[in-house]
């Protein structure tokens, strides 16, 4: 049933891009099917009677997940067709990609009642940071067409696809929304992170890899927000620290475990 959820999931996400604009709801339509089949899939990755299976795969793949979610409700009132063309893809590769790396398990006996919390946070952290990186990703070649296409008689399908994208200011305000949720969540996770760490291990802060590159994250969307609401920091510098932000925070667990498990084939928490 897993592999049978995961495949069809990947199917419609390769197929959705490849729907043409003017079907736009039956796009929405095929996507939001998709969208259901990976967190069935999801699901049945993730939960085990009694336990949690954690690993870098499953961990990409919902955060991939909450962000094609995002990517929806987005389109009610826009039409985001360069943002398609970039979840869409990643979607359908992440949601088969815990058939090949499926963690660890993770036995919730012996774990604080915070500790199936501080997952279910971090995923919203880590799915609504990663769309806001998307998006500062589309602004920035949406900025350099704007820049290097002007009088240019014929387009390329992107390029098309990026005229069809709201105006820039636009652009930056929901990125900007997305980075204040991301935000709220990240603090959140860092909170429950101190709880948890204080309940299982008795010290507030384990200074890892992992501690220590999403304290990072953490300060770099606190100093893009403060810039944004005291000095009005927009352009490209906005875009390079959202990046910034995102890729410490993806090396924080995502890229940690990707070496414990695939390269040093080791399980850790």
């Amino acid at each position: 049933m897993l592999t049978n959820f995961s495949l069809a999931a990947a199917l419609l996400y390769v197929i959705c891009p490849f729907i043409p604009a003017s079907r736009h709801l039956l796009g929405l339509s095929v996507t939001a099917v998709a969208w259901c089949l990976h967190g069935l899939a999801l699901g049945l990755s993730v939960y085990e009677p009694h336990a949690l299976r954690i690993g870098f795969a499953v961990m990409w793949s919902s955060a991939i997940w909450i962000s094609v979610l995002v990517y929806l409700v987005e389109n009610r009132n826009f039409s985001l067709e360069g943002l398609r063309l970039l979840v869409l893809p990643q979607a359908a590769l992440t949601a088969v990609m815990p058939l090949f790396f499926p963690g660890s398990l993770i036995d919730l006996a012996n774990k604080p009642a915070m500790f199936p919390w501080h997952i279910g946070i971090a995923l919203l952290a880590y799915g609504t940071l990663t769309i806001a990186a998307f998006h500062a990703l589309v602004m920035y070649v949406q900025d350099m067409h704007l820049h290097r296409m002007r009088g240019q008689q014929t387009q390329t399908w992107l390029e098309k696809a990026l005229d069809k994208l709201p105006a820039l200011l636009k652009m930056e305000h929901i990125l900007f929304l997305l980075v204040s949720l991301g935000f709220v969540f990240l603090s959140l996770t860092v909170l429950s992170g101190v709880i948890f760490s204080e309940q299982f291990l008795g010290v507030a802060f384990k200074w890892d890899h992992k501690t220590v590159l999403s304290l990072l994250s953490w300060l770099l969307f606190a100093i893009l927000l403060a810039g944004r609401q005291w000095r009005g920091w927009r352009g490209k510098s906005v875009l390079r620290m959202t990046l910034f932000g995102f890729l410490s925070l993806l090396l924080a667990y995502v890229g940690s475990r990707f070496v414990l498990e695939v390269l040093l084939h080791r399980s850790a928490l």
